[in-house]
């Protein structure tokens, strides 16, 4: 069988992006694994359980029954959701109340007409944005009630549509298992009810952790109760060579756990057939300050241990003799009986299913902290695009504030729409700083910062980004300068790419040009241009780098940088003669991101940062990742992929809401495809009825051009990929279409 996660939490920490995934939140326990959707956010992991309810579900509307009752069937058991809710650090569920003459909580008795059922079937009198014991919704208790004289808008018994709703975040009492309606048997009377998915975040067992600092601290819990099954599981991490993680003593009886050496892990028991000792050797040392998982479990049939994904161990029990493991002592985790402790980080600590608090326990234990320091270490390399990883109490996150991208690991890029005569300006300087504070925070010069501005000057460059575009010539980017000097990232009237550089010393620009490519066929492209003094190196898509020298007489130093535009440049002064023709009418496309040096000048437009004063915009810039190049995110077949889920399961109800955002494109899509076809069959028709009725002239339909680019990359594209939603903007549809 396979082993799934305990949480969305462990799934983000295996470097995991948003999805569907199943989790197991009491591991080879009774529940089984259940079905959710993992939302990981920059600094939070949300986990999502629907139901089967559609949104603004209709009850009511001259309907004689005196209640309506509206059940919600999830895609979890109510102890699976528990499981979820227990363990996190908030949940929360969106609930809402339509009503024309259908009153909620307002009764003359002091009954509520309407209430919801929550976990354990326990009946519940408080509506959404207000809390337990508080028989109001949200407007009663911000005092903005249509009727101030009730505590909910709904209650005011008006003719007109009216509404209450909010989030229900007391976790203990989630999910809502049924609403039941009462005010609808009046002639008038309807309402519309709609109930959110049950969204949880963070995970309390998954980082609940101490720190042993010597080897003689342990912590102490209640006896293990296993007589006839243990599972016990846990995550370690240490930079000592061995020590015990845990023990529990009987009379003869025992059952243990320690790190034998630094790669030896050992589990043994005695059920009074004799000590039983089963051990896993890993390849590579187990004390490099990682954190590694280990899963022990013991039944009547057989014993296993497992560590990492190395194989598992397994030890069948003897065919008779004893099978009960019977323990009086405390559980000791840590320094039992004198012998010498496991230091290091213990967390995840679970005993047949249930986390021990380990952290709660450390607060009042000398010698043991609680929590555990050093994440990075382990989870850093998830950080990429040189997003930067920093240190939380419990676990860790991405900074990707000094990379072009954004996204729990800095893998999602930020890119924008360009209309046809739109331009971004970004100025190296704002007004206001000194240039030699600026040069070494942004440009990364290696120039020494006493310099004053007009002996600024870079000798090398790094920039990266990705591009669309169906329209040449164009300027994609381009850098000033306060001298003559500047760098150009151009597509020529032909659609081929060309790189022009000036940093005086020749007579003409030095311009590299890639010829046979068109650059401006609608699809994404990625170039990466490095220079080092007077090396260049150019990489365009997929294809190998190319290097390139400036000629010798060409200046090596690239002086007074100015501000690097976007699309159009927009500048005083003599501009080269090219570069001027290419800016009418513009750069119309995609641009994606934009990386020069330290500056992300589209994320900086784009993000609020405090570089967002540096960008003057011309237009209005469309969020968008039409220009992102697939390249960046190389997909993983389903078939290399271990946790691919079909996440179209047909098993798993969804909420309306879930899926709608793609239903709607997808049909949208299929319509405008079906649209076309019968346009094109009835103009075909007129044609051929115009041709037989006069005999004369050439028959000829004109295809559309870009007929057959619907099954092109571009399209398959925007089908595939789910953040491709509103900014299929006027230019993407003649594509579509």
């Amino acid at each position: 069988s396979a082993i799934y996660e305990l949480s969305c939490e462990a799934y983000k920490h295996l470097g995991k992006t948003s999805n569907y995934y199943w989790i197991d939140p009491d591991g080879s326990g009774a529940l089984g694994p259940l079905k959710v959707y993992c939302n990981m956010t920059e600094d939070k992991v949300w986990t999502t359980v629907y139901h089967d309810l559609q949104m603004q579900t209709s009850v009511g509307g001259n309907s004689p029954e005196k209640l309506s009752v509206l059940q919600l069937n999830y895609s979890a058991t109510m102890d699976q959701i528990s499981a979820i809710t227990s363990s996190a650090e908030y949940c929360e569920q969106f609930i809402s109340y339509s009503c024309r003459m259908s009153r909620l909580l307002n009764t003359p008795e002091g009954n509520p007409y309407t209430w919801w059922v929550g976990k354990a079937n326990e009946k519940h009198y408080y509506w959404g944005g207000s809390g337990p014991g508080i028989q109001k919704c949200a407007c009663g208790i911000e005092r903005n009630c249509t009727d101030p004289k009730y505590y909910c808008n709904c209650d005011a018994d008006y003719k007109q549509w009216r509404k209450d709703s909010g989030m229900l975040s007391y976790k203990e009492h989630l999910p809502v298992s049924q609403v039941v309606v009462g005010d609808l048997d009046r002639p008038g009377s309807e309402a519309k009810v709609s109930v959110g998915p049950v969204r949880c975040q963070g995970d309390r067992n998954y980082w609940n952790a101490a720190s042993f600092v010597t080897s003689s601290s342990y912590l102490h819990f209640s006896t293990f109760q296993g007589e006839t099954s243990a599972d016990i599981s846990f995550y370690f991490k240490t930079s000592a060579s061995d020590g015990v993680f845990l023990e529990n003593l009987g009379n003869t009886d025992f059952i243990k756990l320690e790190l034998k050496s630094a790669t030896e892990v050992s589990f043994s028991f005695d059920v009074g057939n004799g000590p039983v000792e089963i051990v896993v050797r890993s390849p590579n040392p187990l004390n490099d300050d990682q954190w590694h998982r280990v899963n022990a479990e013991r039944n009547v049939k057989q014993a296993s241990l497992q560590v990492d994904q190395l194989p598992l161990e397994v030890r069948k029990a003897p065919t008779e003799g004893h099978t009960r493991l019977e323990l009086y002592s405390q559980l000791y985790v840590g320094a039992a009986g004198g012998q010498r402790g496991f230091l290091g980080c213990i967390r995840s600590l679970r005993m047949n299913g249930v986390t021990l608090d380990l952290e709660e326990r450390a607060k009042v234990t000398p010698g043991v902290k609680p929590g555990c320091s050093g994440h990075c270490t382990s989870y850093g390399m998830y950080c990429a695009n040189g997003g930067k990883c920093v240190e939380k109490y419990n676990g860790y996150s991405c900074d990707c504030s000094k990379t072009a991208y954004d996204g729990p690991f800095c893998i999602k890029d930020v890119g924008a729409f360009f209309e046809e005569g739109m331009w971004l300006r970004y100025n190296f300087h704002s007004p206001g700083t000194s240039v030699k504070d600026l040069v070494s925070r942004t440009l990364l010069s290696s120039a020494d910062p006493e310099i004053t501005a007009p002996d600024l000057s870079l000798n090398k460059e790094e920039l990266s980004f990705s591009f669309s575009t169906t329209k040449s010539p164009c300027v994609l980017f381009y850098v000033s300068s306060y001298t003559p000097d500047f760098m150009a990232v151009l597509v020529n009237p032909t659609g081929n790419l060309q790189i022009r550089y000036n940093l005086g010393g020749t007579k003409e620009p030095f311009n590299i040009d890639i010829e046979h490519r068109n650059m401006a066929n609608g699809q994404p492209h990625t170039v990466n241009v490095t220079r080092n003094g007077r090396d260049i190196v150019l990489q365009l898509d997929h294809y190998p780098p190319t290097s390139y020298s400036l000629p010798a007489t060409s200046d090596i130093q690239f002086n007074s940088p100015k501000a690097l535009f976007l699309g159009k440049v927009i500048e005083i002064g003599k501009i080269d003669q090219d570069i001027y023709k290419y800016n009418t009418p513009g750069f119309t496309g995609c641009l994606s991101r934009v990386q020069f040096n330290q500056i992300a000048p589209l994320k900086a437009a784009l993000r609020p940062t405090n570089a967002s004063s540096h960008v003057h915009i011309q237009g209005e810039l469309v969020e968008s990742n039409c220009g992102a190049s697939p390249l960046t995110i190389p997909p993983m077949s389903a078939a290399t992929d271990p946790w691919h889920l079909d996440s179209a399961s047909a098993d798993f109800p969804y909420n309306g809401q879930a899926i709608g955002d793609g239903v709607n494109r997808n049909s949208a899509i299929i319509g405008g495809v079906i649209a076309v076809v019968i346009f094109t069959i009835l103009c075909t028709l007129v044609f051929l009825i115009r041709y037989m009725f006069r005999h004369k002239g050439t028959y000829h339909t004109n295809e559309a051009k870009g007929a057959e680019s619907a099954e092109s990359a571009d399209a398959a594209i925007m089908n595939n990929d789910p953040n491709f939603t509103e900014t299929i903007d006027e230019s993407k549809k003649e594509w579509l279409i």
